[in-house]
């Protein structure tokens, strides 16, 4: 199983539902990706089919999904399907997280069964002993916010995963205000050291290199610079704007 590097991993956020072009932007270079069934058009069916595509590659950047809820058969089925990480949205108490962590992982840390899908597929089956589920939480409110050291010492949780704009509308704030408050007590800093006492990672979502930047300057190191969306709108204007120039690469 791909594993997340430590420091900064540039990631694509992949919204379409679209296994082939999902395959096409894991072989450019990105340090990993997320498939979104919560606000994208990745359902059960659409997850699986991606992770069978993406097997067939030599090698592959690590794969998240956020599922659409705290839901013990979304979380088991996107890890069954071979996601590497699994991004849990709209927790706000420890007791949540708890509940995520028994969903992700095996026991004795929680109550997961066994049932790796890429065998059907002729796929390699990762043994129970050599699997490592990487959970990660999206703190979006301010009761998450309060307790974000907390939820994040709970064992079993991998690292945060923070969405500006869901925030920014959870606290009641603009999305500007929130990227520019940058001290110790604010939002999103206090969100990266809680990360940083408890030895987790900090993940956000920016869809354009502006926001990733600022995250980055704020402490968060694996980062969703664009999406799948994104990228063939760029592709298109880059191939469009050279016809107009009577330029080809033929």
């Amino acid at each position: 199983m791909p594993v997340l590097e430590t420091g900064r991993a540039d990631g694509a956020w992949c919204m379409l539902g679209e296994p082939l072009t999902t395959v096409q932007i894991a072989q450019t270079g990105f340090g990993w990706l997320c498939l979104d069934a919560q606000h994208g058009a990745f359902d059960d069916a659409a997850i699986v089919a991606t992770m069978r595509a993406l097997a067939v590659l030599p090698a592959r950047p690590p794969v998240a999904v956020r599922v659409a809820e705290l839901s013990s058969a979304g979380i088991g089925r996107a890890l069954d399907a071979g996601a590497d990480i699994v991004i849990v949205p709209m927790i706000e108490t420890v007791e949540q997280a708890e509940a995520a962590v028994r969903a992700a992982h095996y026991p004795p840390l929680g109550g997961r069964s066994w049932g790796p899908l890429a065998g059907l597929w002729g796929g390699e089956t990762v043994s129970l002993a050599a699997s490592r589920t990487e959970l990660w939480v999206m703190l979006e409110t301010h009761a998450g916010v309060e307790a974000a050291e907390s939820i994040l010492a709970v064992e079993g949780v991998a690292g945060v995963l923070v969405g500006p704009f869901d925030l920014s509308i959870g606290l009641g704030i603009e999305l500007r205000a929130l990227l520019a408050a940058d001290g110790p007590s604010d939002p999103l800093p206090s969100i990266v050291a809680a990360a940083r006492r408890t030895g987790r990672r900090a993940g956000a979502f920016a869809g354009d290199l502006q926001r990733a930047e600022r995250l980055r300057e704020l402490g968060f190191e694996a980062v969703a610079v664009t999406t799948d969306a994104t990228l063939l709108a760029h592709g298109a204007s880059v191939v469009l704007g050279t016809a107009a120039t009577g330029r080809t690469s033929f």
